[in-house]
């Protein structure tokens, strides 16, 4: 090549490494527009810091975290630790109970991905961090929390059948990552509003059981890393969330088992 050529070469890949920078990219072949992105995003998820826009660093592991409060808590944590090291992305809403799993799944993909989104994101996840169980053993009657007079939401048959499905279809669809279940944290002692303290190591132990047909997705047990710590963590009497402490540890371990994954 000569120099002339040269200098023209060398142009072209100035603006195209400028390019980068700019709203408009390529990311893995295709075209992403972190704008568009952005706005869906905008408009699908709920408000508050577990749930910001991440946009996506192609040098680095993408991970996904799907679960109720208890990982809203951890969410952040995780972020700010591996922060440099992986994209961490959440469940845009509450995950809920297990049957709204693969909704909240499709409804992610078909509002986020390409080529359902033009411009919007092109990527695979590397690490998934799922859990389900904490809000299909409460009791409900008229959609509030009712344990004297209302049902439970997933009778403990109904649960396997929907992890088993979950586990399904996580394997199917993003047959590429790496997934780890996170069992499900404890109900104080003295009980909660609508739920029954012991439930979480009965439906832990179903999960187990359904997770015995899933040798490749790992446990991260998280009941038994904070159940010695829960009166201290415990936000309140009776409630099942964390304080600050408690959310802090949660997402420590959390993200030492991801880290043992990207």
């Amino acid at each position: 090549m000569n120099r002339r050529n040269f200098v023209k070469y060398l142009g072209a890949t100035t603006i195209f490494v400028g390019a980068s920078s700019c709203a408009s990219i390529k990311l893995f072949g295709n075209s992403y527009n972190d704008e568009v992105s952005r706005a869906a995003w905008k408009n699908l998820a709920n408000n508050g810091e577990a749930f910001k826009y991440v946009s996506p660093n192609k040098k680095l592991p993408n991970v996904f975290i799907y679960g109720d409060s208890i990982s809203i808590g951890y969410t952040p944590t995780v972020r700010k630790a591996l922060e440099g090291k992986a994209n961490v992305y959440r469940i845009q809403k509450n995950g809920g109970s297990s049957d709204t799993f693969i909704p909240k799944m499709e409804k992610l993909k078909t509002t986020m991905f390409q080529p359902h989104l033009k411009g919007g994101w092109d990527f695979d996840w590397d690490v998934i961090h799922f859990n389900v169980g904490l809000h299909d053993l409460k009791y409900l009657k008229d959609g509030k929390l009712n344990i004297e007079h209302g049902k439970q939401v997933s009778s403990i048959n109904v649960y396997k059948t929907n992890l088993d499905n979950i586990c399904k279809y996580l394997i199917k669809e993003y047959p590429q990552a790496k997934l780890i279940f996170a069992t499900t944290t404890a109900v104080p002692q003295e009980g909660a509003d609508g739920r029954i303290s012991g439930d979480s190591i009965i439906y832990n132990k179903a999960a187990r059981e359904v997770l015995t047909n899933y040798p490749s997705i790992q446990i991260n047990d998280l009941y038994a890393f904070t159940k010695p710590n829960e009166k201290e963590w415990y936000i309140k009497p009776q409630n099942v969330h964390y304080n600050e402490t408690g959310k802090a540890a949660q997402g420590k371990q959390v993200t030492k088992v991801i880290s043992q994954n990207i």
